[in-house]
């Protein structure tokens, strides 16, 4: 006779951190599709620019060469057609051969995050990342519960390197930041790689944004760096790449990459095995097609021509209804533009819900802090709107802020 189950009171509850209910992230997506809402919250690319004609030409493509090998499940891995073209792109731009070894094909960018935590990081680890730090990477490593510090691209603090010792790896985002949009000098680059090198641990470097070049290309990736000064022999460095198709084709396809020495990426094929076998063949085979059809390389430039009016438009409007409370940086590429409060005391997460009874969302500042108590900036998203519609959000969002300062005790707009 079968058991009962445990009555309701007695039911194991889900762990800590999964029992706050919907994330903050699922609740940016859900608004990105209501009409009735402006949601400059999501990092999402422009829908209307996917090219669903040429995906479906090259899905037709990809099944006539690949068969039934596109329906199976495949190696842990990835297919390997795939990982050579990757190992070709990565040693391309670091001007020294690496090898499908080197290359792990991943259910999106966001999985080369999860498995890194599952591999790397145990209960009170030390993470030294980028701040304010990527929402997606938080997510990832929460149910490993680390603690962070700081990365400092200044570098003034001179315990860092005895910081970067202690941790189990830094995470940087170099290349357009997500959250702030900040492109890292060549020099900051390279003096993170000294320190990292001299500490002895890893450094995680994610550049997902790297295709989205609005003012002209980006400085060479860490990767690249430390690939130039060790150009003989296989690959034994400590940076572990992230790269991703989500930007510069359809995040659909869900198609991403690491790229590290190769016994890091026989540790990260072990953790992804355990976590969904193997990535999609087909997916993995379409965009193999989009990559030696040369459709990608043609498909960036026209959607960054839009991408490059739509941040521009959103900064001309914040501009003129936002510059009187807040501060920011045109970014140079990206997806975001980040505003700080004039006022240190300027609430975003109290304007959040003044926003969305305007009917507008945003990011607030404190979800980009493992703690929690960053709270005076927004992100900005201008990828996913048209100019018309960025506008339209930012004079919703001006009179989300005259509400807010209206509430605050003692305070005038």
């Amino acid at each position: 006779m079968p058991a009962s189950p445990p009555h309701a009171s007695n039911r194991p509850r889900p762990a800590r951190w999964l029992s706050s209910g919907n994330s903050i992230t699922q609740q940016f997506l859900s608004l990105g599709g209501r009409p009735d809402i402006v949601s400059l919250a999501g990092g999402l690319p422009a829908a209307e620019l996917y090219p669903v004609a040429e995906i479906a030409a090259a899905s037709t493509r990809a099944l006539a060469r690949w068969g039934a090998v596109a329906l199976e499940y495949g190696p842990v891995e990835g297919l390997p057609a795939l990982r050579a073209a990757i190992a070709g792109r990565v040693s391309a731009a670091a001007g020294r051969p690496f090898g499908s070894e080197n290359v792990l094909l991943t259910t999106g960018a966001m999985q080369g995050l999860d498995l890194l935590g599952k591999a790397l990081i145990d209960e009170g680890d030390l993470i030294v990342a980028q701040f304010p730090t990527y929402l997606g990477a938080l997510d990832a490593w929460r149910p490993r519960q680390p603690r962070y510090a700081r990365l400092d691209w200044t570098f003034a603090e001179p315990t860092f390197e005895a910081t970067l010792r202690q941790a189990k790896f830094a995470y940087a985002v170099p290349n357009y930041s997500n959250p702030t949009g900040v492109l890292v000098p060549q020099g900051q680059r390279e003096a993170l790689l000294d320190t990292v090198l001299a500490a002895g641990t890893w450094l995680v470097e994610d550049d997902p944004y790297l295709p989205l070049q609005l003012d002209g290309p980006a400085p060479p990736s860490i990767l690249a760096s430390h690939a130039a000064r060790h150009p003989d022999g296989p690959y034994d460095g400590p940076v572990i790449y992230l790269g991703t198709l989500s930007k510069s084709l359809v995040p659909g396809l869900r198609v991403g990459w690491v790229v590290a020495e190769a016994g890091m990426i026989a540790t990260l094929a072990l953790a992804k095995q355990s976590t969904d076998l193997s990535s999609s063949m087909l997916t993995q085979a379409i965009a193999l097609d989009l990559i030696e059809s040369g459709f990608e390389a043609r498909h960036v430039p026209p959607m960054l021509a839009a991408y490059r009016e739509r941040r521009d438009a959103l900064c001309a409007a914040m501009s003129s209804h936002l510059s009187d409370w807040f501060t920011w940086e045109v970014p140079p590429g990206g997806m975001f533009v980040w505003a700080t409060a004039r006022d240190p005391g300027f609430d975003t997460n109290a304007l959040y819900a003044h926003a969305l009874a305007e009917q507008v969302a945003f990011v607030p500042s404190s979800v980009f802090d493992p703690d929690g108590v960053l709270t005076n900036a927004i992100r900005l998203n201008f990828t996913r709107s048209s100019p018309e519609r960025l506008v339209e959000g930012v004079r919703r969002l001006e009179r989300a802020v005259r509400r807010y300062l209206a509430a605050r005790p003692g305070r005038a707009a």
